[in-house]
C-alpha cells in the first residue's frame, strides 16, 4: 500500500465518477461526470475521505461543510467528497441532506490506496487534504479511529496558511 502523500509534495493524480447536486435547477438534477485532479490546477481544493453515505458522523461532516461552503468559495477553494460507494448511493445522500459540493465515487479504492489510507477490511480512514493550486499537499490529517472530524475553522485556517505560502 501507498504512504500517505507528505506535506510539501505533490498530491497523487486520479479521475474519478461523480455528481454535483445542480444549484441553478428547482428540480434539483444531479449532474455526473468526470472528476480529474490535475485538471483542478489553479485553485486550491480541499479533498475529504469520508467512510460511507448515510452514515452518523460523516452525514455531520459533510452537512457542515456544505453549510460553511462559502467560507471554502471566499478563499478561493473548492471541496470534493471521496467515498467507496457507487453514484447511486452519492446521490441519494446529496439529495437527502442537500450537499452542495462533488461527491466522488472510489469504488475499487484506488484513490484510497494511493492517498495511503486504505484499511484492510474497514474501507478507510476519515482524512481531509489541502491541496493547493500547484497541486501539491499543504496540510493533512488522516484520523486513526474517525470517530470525529476537522471543523470548517481548522479547515479555512489551515486554507489560509495554505495560501500565504504557496
Amino acid at each position: 500500500m501507498a504512504k500517505t502523500p507528505e506535506v510539501g509534495t505533490p498530491a497523487p493524480d486520479f479521475t474519478l465518477p461523480g455528481l454535483l447536486l445542480a444549484t441553478d435547477d428547482s428540480a434539483g438534477d444531479a449532474v455526473r461526470g468526470s472528476y480529474t485532479l490535475s485538471e483542478q490546477r489553479g485553485k486550491p481544493l480541499v479533498l475529504v475521505f469520508y467512510p460511507g453515505d448515510n452514515t452518523a458522523v460523516c452525514t455531520k461532516q459533510l452537512c457542515a461543510y456544505t453549510s460553511d461552503l462559502d467560507r471554502f468559495k471566499d478563499l478561493g477553494a473548492t471541496v470534493w467528497g471521496i467515498s467507496p460507494q457507487d453514484l447511486d448511493s452519492h446521490e441519494g445522500f446529496a439529495r437527502r441532506y442537500d450537499l452542495r459540493f462533488p461527491l466522488l465515487a472510489d469504488t475499487a479504492r484506488e484513490v484510497v490506496k494511493s492517498y495511503g489510507i486504505a484499511v484492510p477490511g474497514l474501507g478507510l480512514r476519515r482524512s481531509v487534504f489541502i491541496i493547493d493550486a500547484a497541486g501539491t499537499v499543504r496540510w493533512k490529517h488522516v484520523a486513526l479511529a474517525g470517530l470525529t472530524f476537522q471543523s470548517t475553522d481548522i479547515l479555512t485556517g489551515e486554507l489560509e496558511k495554505a495560501l500565504a505560502t504557496s
